[in-house]
């Protein structure tokens, strides 16, 4: 009877999703069909696309590119799927790519980022369209080299717990996974840099941040190929959706209350100012505090509301793709001794055995290491895929 029950619940439930996409297929426009009957196309078919659907629901995250990459070379690089009533067109050729993001025209992101806006709400990576162009306007100074020359401090001192962590475990002979201690430090960092606080991972402190923002991280990848959690109500209610909300609540009540402290600090800005020149010190500033400067200047278009969601979309993307590169630059030097040898070389010609700290003049002079790690992130990008959603249309190469 149990089995039955089952089997009867599953039928219902595959119907009730050929349902839904034969209705959201019906509201497309038929030049849609028309468009997209030109494109070299995995095999049609409802029951072809409710498979494929499965297949992406069920990958573990290390055979996502491996998945598409088969796709590209048995279809080339440009294959049109449906997964689950959502139309794709899949890019891989570069001169095709370069055309979509070097457009003005096609900025409003693909679907997937409303899955992220729980957390970072219609922050730069969320938003599109005039949002994002006045918010990109808006921000174009805290990117200035000048500021991130200031952070080369905490680049040094984030750097060498990381080395001393890496060292003793060398020592010892220990199998530890790379990532995590890249992901901690690079944690460190953009929390530093961004928020203006210090978060010590990598001593083991802010247990429960970090435990959130794994989870929230690692619950939004699974949603995204987890088509029956893309309904806002049924992820609400799965034990991903109840992590996921529990987890959010630490990051943004943490992100909250440092816009607080750091609102507070600001009222005194002018006197601190002041006494810094006097010492003849210049004061760094966080990310955070060039937002509540900015503010101050336009509080109509800088709210606190808009400044969490820049801070926690910065936070999450700064780490995100700085412990990936950096994981991927470790490994290829690991597997290639002699690039490895070279990268060493440098490295002593700029600092001997000296153990000083880096700087701006030093990693200017790591030409070689520069390459070495522009190449890793040409052939491993830290983020690998994005969507657009497109309102009109785009020329591309035949």
């Amino acid at each position: 009877m149990t089995i039955f029950l089952l089997v009867s619940l599953l039928l219902v439930f595959i119907i009730l999703i050929l349902i839904f996409t034969t209705c959201f297929c019906a509201r497309r426009p038929k030049e849609h069909y028309r468009l997209c009957a030109k494109l070299p196309s995995m095999q049609r078919g409802y029951l072809t696309d409710l498979k494929f659907s499965f297949q992406l629901s069920t990958l573990k995250s290390k055979d996502v590119l491996p998945f598409f990459s088969k796709i590209f070379k048995h279809h080339g690089p440009l294959v049109h799927i449906n997964v689950l009533g959502h139309s794709y067109v899949l890019l891989n050729d570069p001169d095709d790519i370069k055309a979509l993001l070097s457009s003005p025209h096609h900025i409003n992101k693909g679907p997937e980022y409303g899955m992220l806006k729980p957390w970072l709400n219609k922050g730069l990576l969320t938003s599109g369209s005039l949002k994002w162009q006045m918010r990109r306007k808006l921000l174009t100074y805290t990117f200035h080299f000048k500021i991130l020359e200031t952070y080369i401090p905490t680049f040094n001192k984030h750097a060498q717990c990381l080395t001393k962590k890496l060292e003793n475990m060398a020592s010892n002979n220990q199998r530890v996974s790379i990532y995590t201690h890249m992901t901690l430090c690079a944690l460190d960092i953009v929390c530093d840099t961004i928020m203006g606080t210090e978060l010590r991972s990598q001593e083991g402190k802010s247990i429960e941040y970090v435990k959130a923002i794994n989870t929230v991280t690692d619950v939004m990848i699974k949603r995204i190929f987890k088509f029956w959690l893309w309904n806002e109500s049924i992820f609400n209610l799965s034990q991903n959706g109840r992590n996921f909300n529990k987890s959010l609540k630490v990051l943004h009540t943490f992100t909250e209350n440092v816009i607080k402290e750091k609102r507070a600090k600001h009222e005194t800005v002018n006197c601190l100012e002041t006494e810094e020149l006097s010492f003849g010190k210049k004061r760094v500033e966080s990310f955070l505090d060039l937002l509540i400067g900015i503010s101050k200047q336009n509080p109509e278009k800088m709210t606190d509301s808009d400044i969490r969601e820049e801070v926690d979309t910065f936070l999450f993307e700064g780490h995100d793709t700085s412990s990936t590169a950096m994981t991927m630059a470790f490994i290829q030097l690991g597997l290639h001794q002699d690039i490895q040898d070279n990268v060493r070389e440098e490295l002593y010609l700029i600092f001997g055995n000296s153990d000083r700290e880096a700087t701006m003049a030093d990693l200017k002079s790591m030409t070689y290491l520069d390459r070495v790690i522009k190449e890793t992130i040409r052939l491993y990008p830290s983020v690998p895929g994005v969507t657009r959603k497109l309102r009109q249309h785009l020329q591309i190469s035949e």
